[in-house]
């Protein structure tokens, strides 16, 4: 009965924020940003409440049916939507992400019947989004990292006047400045879902060891790359110039740490 009444809470307000989402192509409206973020975070709180009981419902094999999975990849959209509906509120985003979303949750009602996965089969699910993500976000850290440097050095060059007699040519300022703000959105995003995935893997298997190198060095990663991304939200500043590079080429230092302490963590394991 739970699970109905929540499925319907986030459905309509995710289905009137898409209403208001339409709205952009009959008129303007300064509220209309502020009730499009209120419904989507009223309708991703039921969301995280559902799954947060379907997965405390079931502690051995947590989040491992279809029904789950198509709330999880919705979750993961709605996510997105937020975020880069707060970062480029000009952007028709949810004309897109939206529609898809209430399309996954239909799925899910859909599937509401289908058994969950067993044991194994769960692990292994969870086990292959862990390390997919954990690639992604590692990539995004990596080319946040290469953009911030090609920064620093453009920003030098352009002080001292010597773009004219330079053979190696590098984006523009602006361009790799979005590059940077952009690379710390995914970074954080990636991380999340990596630590996420990776939190449910260690619970169904049991072995969720906090004292682990690997596990501390990780979550360490994700907090620090979400404080960045806090701090950039909160501080436009942040997102601009000199000092998005220097986010970046600290979430590379972080990242180095964090590997440098997994290859030792199982060298002394082995």
């Amino acid at each position: 009965m739970l699970s109905g009444i929540s499925i319907v809470c986030l459905a309509s307000s995710y289905a009137l924020t898409l209403a208001l989402e339409l709205s952009r192509l009959v008129f303007r409206s300064g509220l209309r940003g502020a009730l499009m973020i209120g419904f989507a975070t009223l309708g991703l709180a039921a969301h995280t409440i559902l799954l947060t009981n379907r997965a405390m419902g079931s502690p051995a094999t947590p989040l491992a049916s279809a029904y789950d999975w198509y709330l999880v990849a919705a979750w993961v959209l709605v996510v997105m939507y937020l975020t880069l509906t707060f970062y480029y509120p000009r952007a028709a985003v949810g004309l897109f992400l939206l529609p898809l979303v209430l399309a996954l949750v239909g799925a899910a009602q859909l599937s509401s019947d289908e058994p969950s996965l067993s044991r194994g089969g769960a692990l292994a699910l969870w086990a292959y989004v862990h390390g997919v993500t954990l690639l992604l976000g590692t990539v995004a850290v990596l080319i946040g990292f290469v953009a911030g440097i090609m920064y620093l050095l453009q920003s030098r060059r352009l002080k001292l006047k010597k773009l004219g007699g330079s053979r190696i040519q590098f984006p523009s300022l602006e361009r790799l400045q979005r590059v940077n703000a952009n690379a710390i959105v995914m970074s954080a995003f990636m991380l999340g879902l990596g630590f996420l995935s990776g939190t449910i893997g260690n619970v169904i298997s049991k072995n969720m060891e906090w004292s682990d190198p690997v596990v501390w060095s990780t979550t360490l990663m994700f907090v620090w790359q979400m404080a960045v991304v806090v701090f950039s939200l909160s501080y436009k500043a942040a997102r601009e110039g000199r000092k998005v590079a220097y986010l970046t080429i600290a979430s590379f230092l972080f990242l180095v740490i964090a590997l440098a302490t997994y290859v030792v963590g199982h060298g002394d394991r082995s």
